[in-house]
């Protein structure tokens, strides 16, 4: 009973430390942007871009941890842009893989049901370039959403 009651001790604040916490380097480059976010339970900042104009938006996420590659730390920057069996993706597989070859930063990829473009970039972009990659994503995947499904807005 005595060692349960310490291990129970040792645990509990544990629980209460959020699933995942945050990168104070991500957070503090969209603060010096004034880019506004929240943690989701993954740990990764989501972002709401409004065009106005359009009355749409578009959710990107900024991973919240880097991944290392042979000594180079990557983090990536993505946004969904549809869903595979709904928007019939697979059937336009071939024409995505082509776009990949011609844009100039990112790619689209599948993960589960929804293809995202991702932007994978070096994890010592500045705030100002991490902000364009914000940017170039939502875009391209706010125009591939309204290709794949019209006037829906709902990713």
């Amino acid at each position: 009973m005595r060692l349960s009651s310490l291990v129970l001790a040792c645990l509990l604040p544990l629980a209460i430390l959020p699933a995942h916490a945050g990168d104070a380097s991500v957070e503090s480059r969209l603060d010096a942007r004034g880019i506004k976010y929240e943690i989701d339970g993954d740990g990764d900042y989501k972002v709401v871009v409004s065009y106005k104009a359009e009355n749409r938006t578009q959710l990107v996420f900024v991973s919240g941890a880097s991944e290392s590659i042979q000594g180079l730390l990557v983090r990536e920057v993505f946004s969904p842009a549809g869903k595979v069996g709904a928007d019939a993706i697979a059937g336009k597989a071939l024409a995505l893989l082509n776009e990949s070859r011609t844009l100039k930063i990112g790619a689209w990829e599948i993960a589960g049901d929804v293809l995202y473009y991702v932007i994978k970039l070096p994890d010592s972009a500045d705030a100002t370039q991490l902000e364009a990659a914000i940017d170039i994503a939502a875009e391209t995947a706010d125009n591939k959403e309204i290709e794949l499904s019209g006037t829906k807005d709902e990713l």
